[in-house]
């Protein structure tokens, strides 16, 4: 979100052409509650939610179809299917993962694996025009390159020179600048803030999707305590509605909190209504030796659940992306019907295959691409959107209204800036 802010206002402040520059937030304006953290930093740096515009606001297509759209991509490089048209107005990719060439658009790429693409974002202004930082802006990319890189913490082993290098080029620029302690503990509370969440918000609020021969899997980052979770009234009914709702056979759940003293603690839960596939997905993770979970079976009294504690925390859902793979790849593999027979696994292969081309979180057989490190903020899907934003009916901006935010980001900036001055 502040990449695509930052970037869009570098853009506007310094191109010499009458092109308008629109940051789009790559979500949909109703799943904005769900990223705590994005509503507390937007409310902190004094930015309505009122001048934002979301996917679902504006439509792309018309407006490539009427020759008026070139494309950043920004902290991501694919787009999903149903964006595929897209590809050839893709001007520029600015992202800090490793690049997956056969779905990366044929455009000028910026990529370097930094800890956070605001890193990038920062680098470019201070580099092209630094005279146009303000402190709103400063405030914005200082704070989220902390909470990407976790507060700079060497051990955890986010941060590279160049973020440490440009967060200190900020603090001096902007002496003023919270502290990073405090805008670190601020932003992380706000994150881990998931009181008031139903069950189904709390696993969609940071959710990646992997397929791999019709088997589709949900991977979701729950921020709490695993017994908590798990004593959810309710918890096997909204499991097994999540999964239907979202075509999914398998969801595996990844709790993540912080011990007293303040160290990272994971744990995992597997639900699977197909013993079958539940058992091959257990014990490929429990017999994982590169890298070793170091799994302990945690109590539950939950059918179709298995629980674990999860002794290496070095493990992210990043690093388990591959295990499941394989776990995935043995299923199916170990599931051989004769052709022309029906299948009795259980597993909806059929329904996720055509799920695939309905959601853009649905990916090709392979990683996904923008899966972040937690206890690192949940990344924007950008690519990874469960549905078309605009399957919910007929885009509500038009090129005026989208002018006219324009308008109100410009006069807003200028009016925080006078504000700073005086």
């Amino acid at each position: 979100m502040v990449s695509a802010l930052a970037l869009a206002f570098y853009l506007a402040k310094t191109t010499e052409t009458e092109e308008v520059f629109v940051p789009v937030l790559n979500i949909k304006r109703s799943e904005l509650p769900l990223r705590g953290d994005n509503v507390f930093f937007l409310q902190k740096s004094h930015i309505p939610e009122s001048l934002l515009i979301f996917r679902d606001e504006i439509d792309l297509h018309a407006l490539h179809q009427a020759g008026q759209l070139t494309l950043i991509l920004v902290d991501h490089h694919v787009l999903p299917k149903s964006d595929s048209a897209l590809e050839e107005t893709v001007a520029e990719v600015l992202d800090h993962r490793p690049i997956e060439q056969r779905h990366c658009p044929p455009c000028h790429i910026s990529v370097e694996l930094v800890g956070s693409c605001a890193t990038l974002v920062t680098e470019r202004i201070l580099q092209g025009a630094p005279e146009i930082l303000d402190r709103q802006t400063a405030a914005l990319l200082h704070g989220t390159i902390i909470l990407d890189c976790v507060n700079m913490d060497l051990k955890v082993g986010k941060a590279t020179p160049k973020d440490s290098r440009y967060v200190e080029k900020l603090e001096a620029l902007f002496p003023d600048l919270p502290e990073r302690n405090d805008i670190f503990d601020s932003l992380q509370k706000a994150k881990f803030d998931v009181s008031g969440l139903t069950t189904e918000q709390m696993l969609r609020k940071d959710q990646k999707t992997i397929c791999r021969q019709g088997i589709k899997v949900a991977i979701s980052a729950i921020y709490m305590d695993l017994e908590a979770f798990l004593q959810r009234s309710g918890l096997i009914a909204d499991l097994h509605a999540f999964c239907q709702a979202h075509n999914c056979d398998v969801l595996v759940a990844m709790t993540i909190f912080f011990n007293t003293h303040n160290e990272p603690v994971r744990q995992l839960a597997i639900f699977c209504p197909h013993a079958a596939l539940r058992m091959m997905i257990c014990g490929v993770l429990e017999c994982s030796h590169s890298p070793s979970l170091k799994l302990t079976p945690a109590p539950s009294t939950h059918p179709n659940l298995q629980a674990y504690l999860q002794g290496n925390t070095q493990v992210s859902r990043k690093k388990l992306l591959p295990l499941l793979q394989e776990a995935l790849s043995a299923y199916s593999d170990s599931v051989k019907i004769p052709s022309g027979q029906p299948e009795t696994e259980g597993v909806c292969r059929e329904q996720a295959d055509k799920d695939l081309d309905r959601a853009g979180s649905s990916l090709v057989p392979g990683l996904s691409q923008d899966e972040e490190e937690p206890p690192l903020p949940p990344t924007p899907m950008n690519s990874l959107v469960d549905e078309c934003p605009l399957d919910q009916g007929l885009p509500k901006l038009s090129a005026e209204a989208i002018f006219e935010k324009c308008s109100q980001i410009s006069l807003s900036q200028s009016t925080a800036a006078s504000l700073s001055q005086k």
